[in-house]
């Protein structure tokens, strides 16, 4: 089985040498473009078989990730390991509530969270924060977390057990520097934020309102 480097690779999802705006707000020169990869749907699944691989001999009854690419990556896991372990496997998803906390929302997903075995999964890893608020959730809910995976970790010196405070693994590791907006190199040397990838035209916008970014 390809690793996971190895299919980011074959979907052109891996970008460097350029100047990216990740979702913590942070500058950097490598982005991880994960919507490249979800489109292809078999090696999409290979990724969640990968997950599943990580956690097979483990008792887990429900897949939660962050919306929206943690949708994709909950239901090809919980797939996978249905598969493997001959039961379902249920999975669901958290979103962005206005306070940008990750909730369950009205879909009813929290019912099926209260005494039962969770695996969190995610796409990327820069600070953490992110997946940190869906594993908060999860436990308000009264799910046990038996762990958290993510697909790449961009910082595993900062991003582990931990900072989860539960058991953490990463399918691969493809560290990136990332920069404060007031400390990027990248924004000294005038290099062009890129719009298209990434968070960079909020970025563009929050700069400058009345310019037209399309």
């Amino acid at each position: 089985m390809n690793t996971i480097l190895d299919i980011l690779k074959e979907t052109g999802a891996i970008i460097t040498n350029d100047h990216f705006v990740y979702t913590s707000g942070k500058h950097g020169s490598v982005y991880i473009n994960k919507d490249a990869l979800y489109p292809h749907t078999e090696k999409a699944s290979k990724v969640g078989e990968l997950f599943a691989e990580k956690v097979k001999d483990k008792d887990i009854d429900v897949v939660v990730g962050p919306a929206l690419g943690g949708i994709i990556l909950s239901q090809w896991t919980a797939y996978h390991l249905s598969r493997m372990k001959g039961k379902e496997v249920l999975g669901v998803y958290t979103e962005k509530d206005k306070d940008s906390n990750q909730v369950f929302g009205r879909r009813g997903y929290d019912k099926l969270i209260p005494g039962k075995n969770v695996l969190i999964v995610e796409d990327l890893t820069t600070t953490g924060g992110s997946v940190k608020k869906v594993v908060n959730t999860v436990k308000a809910t009264g799910g046990n977390i038996v762990a958290v995976g993510v697909m790449i970790n961009r910082n595993p010196k900062d991003v582990n057990e931990v900072f989860m405070k539960t058991p953490f693994f990463s399918l691969g590791e493809f560290e990136a520097q990332a920069f404060d907006e007031n400390e990027c190199p990248l924004c000294r040397e005038g290099k062009p934020i890129n719009s298209k990838i990434g968070h960079g035209k909020k970025f563009l916008e929050r700069l400058s309102p009345r310019s037209d970014l399309n």
